[in-house]
């Protein structure tokens, strides 16, 4: 595994960008799609929309995708009803 950015193309609302992520960052994000069964582009999109104009994309994936590392590993260590 390498900390090296892998850079991807992706669609936002019919333009094209590319974002530059760790490959642990691009495998989370892809499986955070998959598993809420929308396309990569459409969550990036969805990202986008509501990060602050000072941020960058990647910055914005980065963060989503610890954000909802720590929000589904919360949920799973707290005691059932």
């Amino acid at each position: 595994m390498t900390g090296k950015p892998q850079k991807r193309s992706l669609t936002l609302r019919g333009h094209r960008t590319s974002v530059s992520l760790e490959q642990p960052f691009w495998e989370v994000f892809r499986d955070i799609a998959a598993a809420d069964g929308k396309p990569l582009n459409a969550l990036a999109a969805e990202i986008d929309a509501t990060r602050d104009l000072d941020t960058g994309l990647a910055s914005a994936i980065r963060v989503y995708v610890l954000r909802r590392l720590l929000r589904d590993r919360a949920a799973d260590q707290s005691p059932s009803a």
